[in-house]
């Protein structure tokens, strides 16, 4: 019923075991520390979608939006550096 498309079964979070819950991933499972770079990619890969989600909402919801604008800029011209 979703306009998104579908994910592959072998897309990472979408392996489910027998009791329905979500089995980790073997990278996560692993016992290896994880580098910083791939802790930064995700971290660009985090607000990218985040950004994305806040454009989507101001799209949908142009009044609250503009709204949540209006007071974000009250706030920075209220705020003391």
């Amino acid at each position: 019923m979703s306009d998104l498309p579908d994910l592959p079964a072998d897309a990472p979070g979408t392996a489910r075991g027998a009791d329905g819950s979500r089995a980790k991933s073997a990278e996560t499972a692993s016992d290896r520390p994880e580098t910083e770079s791939e802790r930064r990619r995700r971290r660009a890969q985090f607000l990218r979608d985040l950004a994305e989600a806040r454009e989507l909402r101001a799209r949908v919801q142009p009044r609250r939006a503009k709204a949540a604008r209006l007071r974000h800029a009250m706030r920075m011209r209220t705020f003391r550096w």
